[in-house]
Order: structure tokens, then sequence, then C-alpha cells
């Protein structure tokens, strides 16, 4: 029985909180890489040339000076691949850390406003994301 059994609401604001601010890592896998090599009609060598950096055995997106992401366009307020974003981002805020218990999720909600509106996710669609970005 998980403290969330109720259920968690989360909507994106696509406020770019996730996406800016102090440096991180955006980890890929080799098929979000080929992913989105296809969706700017590149090489995968060329996409990864031009927008990913290695951290050791793993890939991750490149981040301008500021920490924003690479794809974050502040003009626009929005992310330029939202609809193709890697697990990393499709699954926020499930992710185990933000689970442990309320106490977590109260502290991401404190950084994220899209936690605690719109849509209210059962706890199997919560697990189902948990376990995607786990994977």
């Amino acid at each position: 029985m998980a403290w969330y059994d109720a259920g968690l609401q989360f909507e994106c604001q696509e406020c770019g909180g996730c996406c800016t601010g102090a440096p991180g890592y955006v980890w890929l896998s080799e098929d979000e890489i080929d992913r989105l090599a296809d969706r700017f009609g590149l090489t995968k060598e060329d996409f990864e040339a031009k927008f990913v950096r290695e951290i050791g055995s793993r890939k991750s997106l490149i981040e301008f000076i500021n920490g924003d992401c690479v794809f974050y366009d502040r003009f626009h307020t929005n992310c330029k691949i939202y609809r193709d974003r890697p697990v990393q981002c499709r699954t926020w805020p499930f992710w185990g850390s933000n689970l442990k218990d309320e106490a977590a999720w109260e502290n991401a909600s404190r950084g994220c406003k899209g936690c605690n509106r719109g849509k209210l996710y059962t706890v199997e669609e919560i697990e189902a994301r948990k376990n995607e970005r786990e994977m």
C-alpha cells in the first residue's frame, strides 16, 4: 500500500522549471537518440555531435552555460521536443525520489507548478511511470 493510493494530481504547465536553472542531466537511451535524430532529419552521429554529451558510459542532452536544456526555448517558454521528450522528462514528477513519502512529494511540489493540479493519476498510472523511468 503506497501513501499515494488515492492518486496524485499533475498537469505540466510547460513553465520550464524542470528544463532550466541548475546544471543537471537528461539521460538518453539509444532508442531515444535514434528517434530524436530521425525527428531532426539527422544521422545518429550528427545528432549526438550537436546535442549529446557523454558522461562516463551514459549519454545526456547538452545544456547551455546557464543550465537550460538545449531544447528549451526561453523566448516561447516551451520544449522544442515536447511530444518526443525523453522518458526522464515524460515521467516527471513520478520518480521514485519524489514518491518516497509525502514530504518528498511536497518538496517536489514546491518547485513544480504542475504538481497537485490538473489530472488525477491513479496509483497504477503512477507506478507505471515510475517503473518506466527505472527501467
